[in-house]
């Protein structure tokens, strides 16, 4: 057999507060009382004024402050205060005591179990379909933010001649988790059949973390202070998989995990011709491969710098390489200048060869390479231009 006890009573002094504050050990039992008849006294007043809770503060034993929780702060108050003047002379002379009225206003009402019970109950007073109203209540709660809802109506549902008990449960709703914060309330509705009782569970979440939790916290937050990371920690499917030993090494993921294959695009080139993107766009290049294409790169720039190497295009021909023949460098000009004149065909007019020895084909990329062998071969060029520079010069300016 259950035994069933309130959600609220259960967790006092751990995730919930005492809703009456005060302390006496020859006036208990009148003080409770006192209490009692200050809260029905209270509900009986407001009826319509949507109260969650009412507090009780006792301050020695002249002076007794009530705070009243509401949904509807402007009914309580009444129009300049009157309404609130009137309940605080009312309990003043019910307690014979000095009492301090406060009205507080409850931030989400659609998360208060008291509310949530009294609007279930009011609907059944109208003749709702109790089904329907349950429902809503907890589509109402559900949609507010709460992780579980329960909602239960004991009496005679629907006008049957025997009484029953139904409930509506959505989410999780753990009674027996001490952390849990789970606010209760009930309401009763006056039918015309009987009366019908309403209870309402909702489940807002976990106030206090888990002991494990809290030792990790106060871990990472000592790393932190010595000057090292704090080191987050996993997910609970992370330490699942590194306890069972399952933990793999890095994968290739995309939006749905796993590998895919594409048709272009970067990454690695498969045996049937398509290629293996990763994510995050293809293999990235390490400072080894970088280091090692680039040294390629130079050597064969420096390859061609000695040789004197060009490789031309034309539109019309196939490709043909320029080459400056081995024999002539040593006579006529130092291997330093052949570099420039080969590679440089603009720069042979001035330097190297006469103006009116050098044809303008010479210099076009398109021309045949016979021909522009025949023009830097050529000895008498060379040598008048080594002897006279003068002369030359004056031909040129000329």
């Amino acid at each position: 057999m259950g035994q069933k006890i309130h959600p609220y009573g259960l967790r006092l002094g751990i995730v919930t507060d005492w809703k009456s504050r005060w302390y006496s050990e020859r006036e208990y039992a009148s003080q409770v009382n006192e209490d009692h008849a200050i809260r029905s006294y209270l509900q009986s007043q407001l009826k319509r004024g949507a109260v969650s809770r009412i507090d009780i503060e006792r301050i020695g034993t002249s002076k007794v402050q009530v705070d009243v929780h509401t949904a509807r702060p402007g009914v309580v108050i009444g129009r300049g205060g009157s309404e609130a003047d009137r309940l605080r002379s009312g309990l003043e002379k019910l307690t014979s005591r000095v009492v301090k009225f406060n009205v507080i206003e409850v931030q989400n009402a659609e998360l208060d179990a008291s509310l949530l019970a009294r609007s279930v109950a009011d609907q059944l007073e109208g003749r709702v379909s109790f089904r329907r109203a349950m429902k809503r209540a907890v589509a109402t709660a559900l949609k507010a933010g709460a992780e579980g809802v329960r909602v239960q109506a004991a009496g005679r549902l629907g006008g049957a001649d025997m009484g029953r008990r139904e409930w509506y449960l959505e989410g999780r709703v753990p009674l027996h988790t001490l952390r849990a914060d789970i606010d209760h309330g009930k309401a009763t509705a006056a039918t015309a059949v009987g009366a019908i009782g309403v209870q309402v569970w909702v489940y807002k979440g976990d106030l206090l973390p888990s002991a494990s939790t809290s030792r990790e916290k106060i871990a990472a937050e000592a790393r932190l202070a010595a000057g090292g990371p704090a080191e987050r920690r996993r997910s609970a499917k992370s330490r699942a998989e590194a306890a069972a030993g399952e933990a793999g090494g890095r994968r290739l993921i995309e939006a749905g995990g796993g590998k895919r294959l594409v048709e272009a695009g970067g990454g690695k080139r498969k045996p049937t011709g398509k290629r293996l993107i990763e994510a995050g766009g293809g293999r990235r290049l390490t400072t080894s491969d970088a280091h090692d294409e680039f040294e390629v790169a130079r050597d064969e720039a420096a390859d061609i710098m000695e040789t004197g190497a060009i490789v031309t295009h034309a539109p019309a021909q196939e490709d043909f390489v320029l080459e400056a023949p081995e024999a002539v460098v040593p006579e006529a000009v130092t291997p330093e200048a052949v570099v420039p004149e080969a590679v440089a065909p603009e720069a042979v007019v001035p330097e190297a060869v006469a103006p009116e020895a050098v044809a303008p084909e010479a210099v076009v990329y398109e021309a045949v390479s016979e021909a522009v062998v025949a023009e830097v071969v050529v000895p008498e060029v060379v040598e008048p231009s080594a002897a006279e520079p003068s002369g030359a010069e004056d031909e040129g300016g000329a």
